[in-house]
This record gives C-alpha cells, structure tokens and sequence, in this order.
C-alpha cells in the first residue's frame, strides 16, 4: 500500500498510486489568483510528487505561468473538448484531486479522474451544494478569506501551511520587453493602470470617475494611465478617455501574458473587485482596491492592498446574499469619490521612485 508522504515521512493522503495530485479550479481570474498559494504548499510538502491544474481553456495561459505545476489541463466548452479532458484525467490515475471551486461541474470532473481521495467542500459550504457527494473527504473551510479557506483543502491533503500567502508567478521575459518598447513608443516611461471593467456592473466603478481620475494624476505628476480592457469593453474604454481630457490614457486589450506584464511593471493599479486587480496585487504591484457590494475581508487583495470601501452597518456577506450579480452601478460602489481614490492613488505613489519603466 503506497501512500502519499511527506518528506518527513509523515503520511497523509492514502493511496495505491504514486503520488499524483490533482487540482480542480475552472474559473475565474480573481478566484485563481486567490487559489495559487496552495501550489506552494503543496509543493514544499510533496517535492517530487506530479501536480497538476484542471482549468478552463482562457485561463490557462496563467496557470502555465506558475511555478510547481508540473502540468496545466484545460477544459474547452465543447462536447469534444469536454471528452477529452475527461479522458486525459482519467488517463492520468491521480492518487488525490482538489476540487478548490466546489460545482457541478469541478466536481464531476474530479470524481470523473478516478482519483481514491477526492477532497471539496463540504455540502454546507460548496457554491452549489450538489457538488459534495462526488467527494470522498467533504470539508469545511475555515479562514475569513477565500484564499484561507482554499488553504484548509490542500492542507486536508497534507500540504504545509505556509507563514504567509505566496504568488510564485513568473512574468515572461518577452512579454515585458515587448511590452517596454510598445509603451515607449507612446510616450509612457512611468505608468499607472486603470481596470474599470468586470464580470458585475455592481462590483465597477463608473468611467467618468476613472477618467477624472487619469486626468487628475497626469495634471499633478505627469504620469500617463493605460486603461486595461478586457474583449467587450471597448465602449468603456472611450468613455473612460472621453473623460479624461487633457490626459491621453493609453488604452489596452492584452491577453493573458501581457496583462501579466503590464500589471507586474505598474506604478499603482486602480480597480474594483476584479481579476486584473487580484493579479497586480498577487504580483506584487501596489493596488489601490474599490469595493462596494463585496466584502474585503472575504475577497481583498493578496498579499496586500490598499481597500477604499465606505464604512456601512454591516459588511457585506456572502451567505446572506449580498454578492449581487447587478447590472448597474451599485449604491456603495457610487458612495465612492474619485478625491478618495486619488488620496490612495497618491500615497502609494509616493512610495514609488516614479522610475521610468522597470527593466
């Protein structure tokens, strides 16, 4: 009987197969951000065990992108690609799959692995509750912030607990020189980032303000904004320049390994509760974070962050529902002003050398 072990020896998960671990998290952006300590501390128990990561196809390119994945598998949203995710996982023969994301369909693909010990959320806990009897060993996270609860799984696994949350993400060499010679050719040395989109039109901020936002920091320190879009946004983009005026924000679109460089080289990051946010601050660029219907204590930024969340009676909560997926501008979000926001925005750069771009 093999078993899955620390180097100490020390066993952990049971199992007939070599060590093979497997972790389960689809989507999205931010959500993964907040899943990546557990590579880490699951590496530093199992050095020489296989790890892999089970994500949907866009998010990939990031995941590929973090040290001590051994092997990055994505689900496409189609029959085909559906059959053979499913045959590579089963192929695979993983001793131990992590469903970190705790639905339908994370955990159908984790029990679908074969895996002897399937660990999740427990049925009180996961997203959708269903999800709980695909799991051989259902727990219940503990930890104020998504990323401490995701921990408590993987150290149910056996992983280390670590003194503090790491991000090891590599930034591509390429990308940041493509990167340097694209920006310089605009005129930006120094820059900060603005990300006014996301997933909720609750958890935005509105373009106007991050418009007069970017007309404020060039007027007082001449640094120019690059506004980061995602596909889609390209209305909210213009109406965040139209705003901005006598700034000339630079607006971007970049997939997933510019983003990476362009959040990694920026002076201070601007944005709601959103994945670009999340990733800037797990880089370790400064970020000033806007939060209205969210509640930072569950979903800040890591390892640190500057929040701007107006005080309310309650904060917001997850169980009770206040997570609302609206469709415009929430009251708390609007409560927000932009001479909030450049205090934040201030402050950090004061902290900054404004050096021309990083090498």
């Amino acid at each position: 009987m093999r078993s899955l072990r620390r180097p100490s020896g020390k066993t952990s998960v049971s199992s007939s197969r070599p060590n093979r671990l497997l972790a389960v998290r689809l989507s999205s952006l931010g959500d993964l951000v907040h899943t990546i300590p557990v590579v880490p501390a699951l590496r530093s128990a199992f050095p020489d065990a296989q790890l892999d990561w089970l994500v949907d196809w866009r998010w990939s390119p990031l995941m590929k992108l973090v040290r001590g994945i051994d092997k990055v598998i994505t689900l496409r949203p189609s029959v085909f690609g559906y059959l053979q995710c499913m045959r590579e996982v089963r192929r695979a023969r993983y001793s131990c799959a992590i469903d970190f994301q705790g639905i339908y369909r994370s955990a159908v693909l984790a029990w679908i692995s074969g895996a002897e010990r399937r660990m999740g959320r427990d049925r009180n806990s996961a997203r959708e509750r269903g999800a709980a009897k695909f799991y051989t060993d259902r727990v219940a996270p503990v930890g104020q912030h998504v990323a401490e609860m995701s921990m408590s799984l993987a150290l149910r696994a056996g992983a280390r607990r670590p003194a503090e949350m790491q991000f090891p993400i590599d930034v591509p060499a390429q990308e940041i020189r493509q990167l340097r010679e694209k920006l310089r050719g605009q005129g930006a040395e120094s820059y900060i980032v603005v990300s006014p989109g996301g997933g909720w039109k609750s958890k935005c901020w509105p373009a106007e303000r991050f418009g007069a936002l970017c007309a404020e920091i060039w007027q007082r320190h001449g640094v120019r904004s690059v506004i980061n879009l995602a596909p889609g946004e390209a209305q909210l983009g213009e109406a965040v320049v139209a705003h901005s005026l006598p700034a000339k924000p630079i607006v971007f679109c970049p997939a997933l390994p510019e983003l990476v460089a362009l959040l990694s080289r920026a002076l201070v990051v601007v944005g709601g509760d959103t994945g670009p946010l999340h990733l800037a601050a797990a880089l370790g660029t400064r970020v000033v974070a806007l939060f209205g219907s969210t509640n930072a204590s569950r979903n800040g930024p890591l390892p640190r962050g500057v929040v701007i969340q107006n005080s309310s009676s309650l904060p917001p909560n997850y169980q009770r529902g206040d997570y609302v997926r609206g469709r415009s501008y929430s009251p708390e979000m609007l409560s927000i002003t932009v001479d909030q926001v450049l205090a934040a925005v201030e402050q950090e750069l004061s902290r900054t050398s404004l050096a021309p771009l990083r090498e």
